[in-house]
């Protein structure tokens, strides 16, 4: 199961911020924050995990919980190596997780 399942208010905040209420073991409510910019990079325009500062060079950062709930996809603009500007996107629940009410990164 991924995070979303177990969340609420989730939200991405100033570009690279995941927050939200993660339920821990107990089905208590916690705040929880990781900073996408630790474990995701941007690479002649595309998202790649295990990178860094991808919001550096993203602009129209937006979260939504889409395909009936099953995808925490984040979406931005990103530039390639030539400076041209695509729309991408990456599920988070890839390798994002909760971990007892805190996000885990996998």
């Amino acid at each position: 199961m991924t995070f979303q399942h177990s969340a609420e208010n989730i939200r991405v905040d100033d570009g690279h911020i995941l927050r939200a209420s993660l339920r821990n073991g107990n089905g208590d409510l916690q705040d929880a924050e990781i900073d996408l910019n630790n474990h995701i990079g941007c690479v002649d325009g595309r998202f790649v995990w295990d990178g860094q500062n991808f919001s550096q060079s993203a602009e129209n950062v937006q979260f939504n919980i889409e395909a009936g709930g099953q995808a925490a996809v984040l979406r931005a603009s990103l530039s390639d190596s030539q400076g041209n500007r695509e729309a991408r996107d990456i599920n988070l629940g890839e390798r994002i997780s909760n971990n007892n009410g805190s996000f885990a990164y996998n």
